[in-house]
This record gives C-alpha cells, sequence and structure tokens, in this order.
C-alpha cells in the first residue's frame, strides 16, 4: 500500500488541548488524498483520529476494511458511491451534507460519481493509529500488481 508522507503543519500542544492550523495535502492511500490531520501519531489521542479526504473526479478508493475500529463521515463536496458487502453486492450513493458510519469488519470500495468533481469528506475513526488497523479487500477495479521486470 502506498502510504507516503510530507512533513505537515505542526501540531501546537496547548496543555490539553490540540490544535492544528489549516494543513495541506500530505499523503496519498488507496486512490485517497489525507490532509494532514489529528491522530495518535501528533496528540495523545488514545481512541480518536479526523482527517478531510478527497477522492479526486472519477476516482476509486479500493476495496478495503475497517479491522476493529469505526468510522464516520461527512460528505462536504461531491458525490459518492459506497460499494459493500462480502461481494460489494450492495450500494448507496450520498452527496454533500450525508453523514456515513461504517461498522467495523464491513468490506467497502467507495467511487466517486463524478468525473469532473473531487469528493471531499471529514472522516473520523476509533482509532488513533489511521492506517494500521486497514486492510486491502478483492476487488474487480484494483490493478493487479505488477512483476519484476514489468
Amino acid at each position: 500500500m502506498n502510504r507516503d508522507a510530507m512533513p505537515g503543519p505542526a501540531v501546537e500542544n496547548r496543555n490539553g488541548i490540540a490544535v492544528l492550523r489549516g494543513g495541506g495535502l500530505s499523503r496519498g492511500w488507496n486512490g485517497i488524498r489525507y490532509k494532514t490531520g489529528l491522530s495518535g501519531k501528533n496528540t495523545s489521542a488514545k481512541q480518536l483520529s479526523l482527517n478531510v479526504a478527497t477522492i479526486s473526479p472519477g476516482g476509486v478508493a479500493f476495496a478495503h476494511i475497517h479491522v476493529d475500529f469505526e468510522v464516520m463521515l461527512y460528505i462536504l463536496e461531491g458525490a459518492v458511491r459506497h460499494e459493500y458487502g462480502a461481494s460489494l453486492e450492495n450500494q448507496v450513493d450520498n452527496v454533500a451534507g450525508d453523514f456515513i458510519f461504517i461498522e467495523p469488519g464491513v468490506p467497502h470500495e467507495v467511487c466517486n460519481l463524478s468525473a469532473t468533481e473531487p469528493v471531499v469528506a471529514v472522516v473520523a475513526r476509533s482509532d488513533p493509529s489511521e492506517w494500521e488497523h486497514i486492510v486491502e479487500y478483492p476487488s474487480r477495479r484494483r490493478p493487479a500488481p505488477q512483476s519484476a521486470g514489468t
């Protein structure tokens, strides 16, 4: 998985309150770009992380599972489809203003429904580590791994 990280803005830790001012696009994973947010990596958080995620026009966040943590989303911009279930056989479409809750262990793939506009969402996780407990799930859209020399 590509979880590239670039230095982000510094978090101000102020005796029990942590502040992150702004935050540029700092890393990508699985077809999603994330702004630097708050997590156990840059605060004393023990059970929570918060980011802003962007999926490019026509983009896909390939199928994955959140292992043992919950996720809540608030769609700020765009239109998105979640395909979910053991065979990704179910779907739900959401637009700006919608709230979404994803239970732990639910396989899902996220598709931007627009070819011209990004999807932007606030993402809250009940896991301060952000990345370590997300696993890939089989998907017909996921590019096949390239073998050495190709």
